[in-house]
């Protein structure tokens, strides 16, 4: 045994390939113990464990790898990113500097370096004609053959052998000593037809081969199935067997027969399914399929075979109905399959569906009888009855059975379609108490489809009253909410709009003082109801939630713009009492006095504002007011006052700026812009004014300069590259601005605004490929899709392009540029009521945003127009030159 030992610790492997840190040289310490099944089962433990834990951290991980890999391909860059700008410029190469780049030496000869792959052309027999006569071989063909085609010469004849008894008598041309190709042609078809004709006619003096149709025949003779044929050969001996082991099991018959008809042997497989119903009589399977392969009158003596052996198969009576073409007939056929099995719903539903109105209703009673647990036969019944009788067959019914909803439903249905709506509720309530009693489980997904089915039915009340009773089973009372508005925003997708109303109405009374319940039915109301209802919901919202400034200024919009200017003042007269010194009420008030040409009583409420509730804001509207009706003088005093209390809001230094450069007083708007970055360094909008004031004077340089520095201060800022790009694109200088856009988008990958930009950057060619890169960079991007119907439009690719506008303005329909593009692209290319259709889709949605968009709408000479109005002046600035 100590030898034994000593040899193992010989054995030991101290390379360093085998150390461990945990287990030093030894590899594993119980490696010589035995391995018994509690050690497995802590092995699976551990492992499940490690699992688990790897599964913890993975997130964390791939997130901090990505992180790693993102940062890497910044700091070291590929070969391929760092030319890309380089390899752009060669787009700017023309055809003569390419072809003057000298090529790489060849050391090969001409031949090597350009190989040229011989042509063969079949020299035709008048060509042998000609020269056979005189025994001259030539390697060039006479130019005047090609000119007759090649194939055609205008010499006669055709080969004339030189050699001395190589002419084979009868295919020489008369009078000459010429081959005649013609000739030679004829025999080898009157050669076919002899061979032909020898095998036409067999012993018995049956026609065995049709000369006519050979072909066809061959073709006739291809096996129609995909398979090969060894693979059949032994499908066929498998199923010869399985049907000689057990002769009594249909799967095999049937198998078989259809083997057999998928290779096109159809008697051959007719012949077997026919044995397989001597040997199974019993089989359902093998009489219908039986009755499938033969053809019409076989099949009907195939079926009636069936019934005898089969009196009460319900799949036979039905199949045996189907081969009638006689309406008569079939209901023969029902009618004696309904005396064998009265019990089958389905048989009575054929029967019945194949009658008149009052003989199905007769039939109905009759199959209500027969088969009392059919939902579908009594509520079938009940339709076909009048009022009074159909309330007996669903009483009738609800006794057979207890426990099927639909019934109750039905019932609910047929008073509220009598105009007994008081019933209903009380028919949901029992039906939901009856079901409970007899041990139903109420679940609440099957009864809101069914209120949903009732909604699209026209049924309100029923759909409404199931809504009420179902609504509040088995959700906890923290979820409720949650839960409701996720059911209410998933029957306006289904189109179930009272279902909607209906959750909304019963939240509401749960919830009467949620701000949140209110306005999201306010919405649902703006957007599917109509404006009666829309203001009823708002008046009962205020009422509940009078602190609610939104919902005032909905009830009060709504007023206005139905032209009930008064309705609109006394509803923001309550709000003020119910919300003094609100900022949104003073400028809402404002607003509706300014759209309705009562400036003075404007002017008032913003003093008063002014002096109660003063905001940045409410000086602003006070200096817009004064500016867009022309009181410069006052503009500039209230503009001066309101910046000794605000001055780090940027939008008043922009308005005098603007003051300034209306009335062509350079120095002093430079001078306030230069103010208000001082104060607010961070504000887009200024940098942006100041920069395009100086390009405007000539200043070029110092744009530029602003643009530089406000990049400094705000970095990774997309609409200040943008400007920097135009900038330059501006003054012709578009190398430069390639240059930028590509430091740009280094800066900003993910920023749409420039991508859309870069689009339109680059050449035509290179446009689509552009798209694709900035798509796969800002997938959802507004302005990227917007972008891609553009470049569609300029390819006149109408269908796409319109595809994309539809897509851009449902992912982001604030964006007023969008709507402008699509409603110039209406103009040019669609129906007046595709244009018409646009305008209102835009009216709707309110847009506020957009390049484009702002530069009309924030126009002091647009400042009274209408959302129509405004889309209407963008199209009309839009030039196609993109």
């Amino acid at each position: 045994m100590k030898k034994n030992q000593a040899a193992d610790d010989d054995d030991e492997d101290l390379n360093d390939t085998n150390y461990d840190e945990f287990n030093g040289y030894a590899g594993s310490l119980f490696s010589s113990g035995p391995y018994e099944k509690d050690d497995e089962e802590a092995d699976a433990i551990y492992a499940a464990l490690d699992k688990r834990m790897d599964e913890r951290r993975k997130e964390r991980r791939e997130q901090r790898e990505k992180e790693e890999i993102e940062k890497y391909r910044m700091e070291r860059p590929k070969i391929q990113q760092q030319f890309s700008d380089l390899k752009r410029k060669l787009a700017e190469v023309t055809e003569e500097e390419w072809l003057s780049i000298p090529e790489v030496g060849d050391a090969r000869n001409k031949r090597q370096r350009n190989p040229r792959y011989e042509k063969l052309t079949p020299v035709p027999d008048s060509f042998f004609a000609k020269h056979l006569q005189t025994g001259e071989s030539h390697t060039s063909v006479d130019p005047r053959q090609t000119q007759f085609g090649g194939l055609n010469t205008p010499y006669p004849g055709g080969l004339n052998t030189p050699y001395p008894g190589g002419m084979t008598p009868g295919l020489m041309t008369p009078g000459t000593g010429e081959l005649d190709m013609r000739k030679i042609g004829q025999a080898r078809n009157t050669l076919m037809d002899m061979r032909l004709s020898q095998v036409s006619d067999s012993v018995s003096g049956q026609t065995v081969v049709d000369p006519k149709g050979y072909l066809t025949d061959l073709n006739s003779m291809i096996p129609t199935h995909g398979g090969d044929i060894n693979d059949i050969k032994k499908a066929r001996l498998l199923l010869k067997s399985v049907r000689e082991t057990n002769p009594h099991h249909p799967p095999a018959w049937i198998a078989s027969a259809r083997l057999e008809e998928v290779t096109g042997k159809l008697q051959v497989a007719r012949n077997l399914i026919m044995k397989g119903t001597e040997m199974c009589p019993k089989s359902e399977d093998v009489w219908l399929e039986a009755a499938r392969l033969q053809p019409g009158d076989t099949a009907k003596a195939v079926v009636a075979q069936a019934v005898r052996h089969l009196p009460q198969s319900v799949r036979i009576y039905i199949r045996a109905a189907e081969l009638e073409t006689d309406i008569r007939a079939k209901k023969r056929v029902l009618r004696k399959a309904l005396e064998h099995v009265p019990n089958s719903v389905r048989l009575w539903k054929a029967a019945v569906e194949l009658e008149e109105p009052e003989d199905a209703r007769i039939m109905l009673s009759r199959a209500v009888e027969c088969c009392p647990t059919s939902v579908e036969l009594w509520l079938a019944l009940a339709r076909l009855e009048t009022y009074e009788n159909a309330r007996k067959v669903l009483n009738k019914a609800r006794e057979n059975i207890p426990t099927d909803r639909h019934i109750w439903i039905t019932a609910a249905k047929l008073e509220e379609a009598n105009g007994n709506t008081q019933m209903v509720e009380k028919i949901i309530d029992r039906a939901i108490t009856s079901l409970r009693a007899n041990g139903v489980e109420i679940n609440r997904e099957q009864w809101i489809q069914d209120a949903e089915e009732c909604d699209r039915a026209g049924s309100v009340a029923t759909c409404q009253a199931v809504m009420r009773a179902v609504i509040g089973i088995g959700i906890e009372e923290e979820d409720r909410k949650h839960t409701w508005m996720e059911d209410a925003d998933s029957c306006v997708a289904h189109n179930a709009l009272e279902c909607a109303r209906a959750i909304y109405a019963y939240a509401l009374q749960v919830f009467p003082s949620k701000k949140s319940v209110w306005l999201r039915a306010a919405y649902f109301e703006k957007n599917h109801g109509t404006r009666e209802s829309l203001e009823a919901l708002l008046q009962r919202a205020v009422a509940h939630c009078p602190k609610a400034e939104v919902l005032w200024l909905m009830g009060a919009k709504s007023k206005w713009l139905a032209g009930d200017v008064p309705a609109a003042r006394s509803i923001l007269a309550l709000a003020f009492q119910a919300n003094p010194n609100s900022e949104e009420i003073w400028l809402a008030a404002v607003k509706l006095e300014s759209e309705n040409n009562e400036y003075e009583r404007a002017r008032r409420l913003l003093a008063k504002a002014r002096s109660s509730a003063p905001t940045a804001r409410v000086f602003m509207k006070s200096v817009k007011l004064e500016w867009v009706l022309g009181n410069i003088a006052a503009a500039q005093e209230l503009c001066e006052e309101a910046l000794k209390h605000y001055e780090d809001f940027p939008k008043l230094w922009m308005m005098k700026g603007q003051i300034e450069e209306q009335e062509e007083l350079t120095e002093k708007a430079r001078e306030a812009y230069s103010q208000g970055l001082k104060k607010c360094p961070h504000s887009t909008p200024l940098w942006l004014l100041l920069s395009r004031l100086e390009e405007k004077i000539g200043q070029l340089t110092r744009a530029r300069a602003i643009l530089e520095k406000s990049r400094l201060k705000n970095p990774k800022n997309p609409g200040l590259w943008l400007e920097s790009v135009r900038l330059e694109h501006r003054a012709g200088l578009k190398n430069i601005a390639s240059t930028l856009m590509a430091k740009a988008l280094q800066e900003c990958p993910s920023s749409g605004v420039l991508w859309s930009e870069a689009v339109f950057l680059e050449a035509r060619p290179q446009r689509k490929t552009k798209s694709v890169d900035a798509l796969k960079k800002c997938e959802h991007d507004p302005h990227v899709l917007l972008a891609v119907a553009k470049l569609f439009w300029s390819e006149r690719k109408i269908t796409k392009a319109r595809e994309w506008f539809h897509r851009t303005v449902k992912i982001d329909s604030d964006l007023g540029d969008a709507w402008a593009f699509f409603y110039k692209f209406e103009l040019q290319h669609g129906t007046e009521e595709q244009q018409e259709e646009v305008r209102k889709r835009c009216e709707n949605a309110e847009p506020r945003h957009g390049e484009l968009w702002c530069t009309v709408s924030k126009d002091i000479t647009n400042w009274q127009r209408k959302i129509g109005e405004i889309l209407v002046l963008v199209a009309a600035r839009i030039r196609n030159t993109f």
